[in-house]
């Protein structure tokens, strides 16, 4: 070190530069005009040409990997009874309600045992017997959230949900 060199303290937040060397002793003054001094191994040089010729390398950043099964489309269950059995006019309301919300628990069960995470359920437009069944179906449930495709309730002819 010379008189005229920039340097910092190690272990503290203090720069200078130097004024004098009396052998390892070396007097630095900081930008306060206060003077300072230290052992000559407590100092580190500032080099402004220390990293200039160091070439800066970018690297690519690795897309995060995204399962394949929550890319999907969500499962499709169709609750028109024409979908559900062979021959509608063979069942009763009661019966077609009960055969519809049985199909509705054994998707819903088959989509957590398969770790699906969304389902559209399409019940229809109607006097909303069966929309109602859904909602009631699907607020009985756990760890999930479902939402009308439309605005208005009654304008909606399918429910998604979202399993958690």
């Amino acid at each position: 070190m010379k008189i005229g060199d920039k340097v910092s303290v190690l272990d503290e937040n203090l720069s200078g530069i130097v004024t004098s060397v009396k052998g390892e002793t070396v007097v630095l003054k900081d930008e306060h005009g206060f003077t300072h001094e230290y052992h000559r191994k407590n100092l580190v040089m500032h080099q402004k040409d220390l990293y200039e010729a160091t070439p800066v390398v970018r690297k690519k950043e690795t897309d995060k990997p995204v399962s394949k099964k929550h890319n999907k489309k969500p499962l499709i269950l169709d609750l028109h009874f024409e979908n559900l059995v062979d021959d509608p006019a063979a069942y009763s309301s009661f019966e077609r309600l009960f055969i519809q919300k049985e199909k509705l628990q054994e998707t819903l069960d088959f989509c957590r045992r398969n770790n699906l995470k969304r389902l559209e359920i399409i019940h229809g437009i109607g006097d909303g017997t069966l929309q109602n069944m859904v909602l009631d179906v699907l607020e009985s449930q756990i760890n999930l959230d479902f939402h009308h495709n439309e605005i208005l309730r009654h304008q909606s002819g399918s429910v998604s949900v979202l399993f958690r």
